[in-house]
């Protein structure tokens, strides 16, 4: 599939069809630099009014760490990490985990992802959220140790 299709399919109201465009661009970015060039193009994803755009665009910003030789990651980092405060504690929790592939490569980044992660709020959550985004919280702090 053309790779400007893919990009598009990832802002569809087809929730399924843009999870599965998501999950082979995240496949494609962790085998090659390919998607490197839109790695500032998902952080403007971040600001979507969608939640799912939001959670999509950010997962794929952090997934082109590795490829990150012109510091594309470190200009956009402060901006895309508002989504740690998203109203959506899902979103906070996907977005926690996406930067795990961030923090093997980017060592200049932990000081910003360490203070924005323990800046999180978790009361302003369901209860039954609280401890997960607690846990997700730590365990992104663990692997900055």
């Amino acid at each position: 599939m053309d790779q400007d299709l893919m990009l598009s399919l990832l802002q569809s109201k087809d929730t399924k069809q843009a999870y599965g465009t998501l999950l082979e661009l995240e496949r494609i970015s962790g085998a090659s630099d390919e998607l490197y060039p839109y790695t500032a193009h998902f952080a403007d994803m971040v600001n979507s009014d969608r939640y799912a755009v939001r959670v999509r665009g950010f997962r794929l910003f952090c997934k082109q760490a590795r490829w990150d030789t012109e510091h594309v990651l470190d200009r956009h980092m402060a901006d895309a990490l508002v989504i740690l405060n998203d109203e959506k504690p899902t979103a906070v929790r996907q977005a926690l985990a996406a930067l795990g592939d961030v923090v093997p490569y980017k060592r200049e980044l932990w000081d910003m992802i360490w203070e924005r992660a323990r800046d999180i709020d978790c009361s302003r959550y369901p209860d039954t959220m609280q401890g997960l985004i607690a846990g997700d919280i730590q365990t992104l702090l663990d692997l900055m140790e």
